[in-house]
């Protein structure tokens, strides 16, 4: 299994819309990207506001490749189109196995 790991770092002034994020934005997620090899994503809330992170979630993959595949796919451009909807925080990206 391998993984991304994708953390939205808080700021101030920083516009970032849970609901949306939840709602809409990690089930366009979930649908682009199963086809390439996503197994599951699990958003992990802050437990207060002196944390970090806005929000994070971690992405499930079968294999380093499925990252590849998702990643190179057509519809990685509508995942990264729909940021602005929900955020203006630039997003950081682990990459685990």
């Amino acid at each position: 299994m391998a993984n991304l790991v994708v953390s939205y770092p808080r700021r101030e002034g920083a516009r970032f819309d849970a609901e949306y994020y939840r709602d809409v934005h990690i089930p366009l997620v979930e649908q682009s990207w199963q086809a390439a090899g996503l197994t599951g994503a699990q958003i992990l809330w802050p437990a207060d506001a002196d944390q970090p992170a806005a929000a994070m979630v971690v992405l499930s993959f079968r294999d380093s490749a499925a990252i590849d595949a998702a990643l190179a796919s057509e519809t990685t451009a509508a995942v990264m189109a729909d940021v602005a909807n929900f955020t203006d925080i630039q997003p950081t990206i682990y990459r685990t196995v």
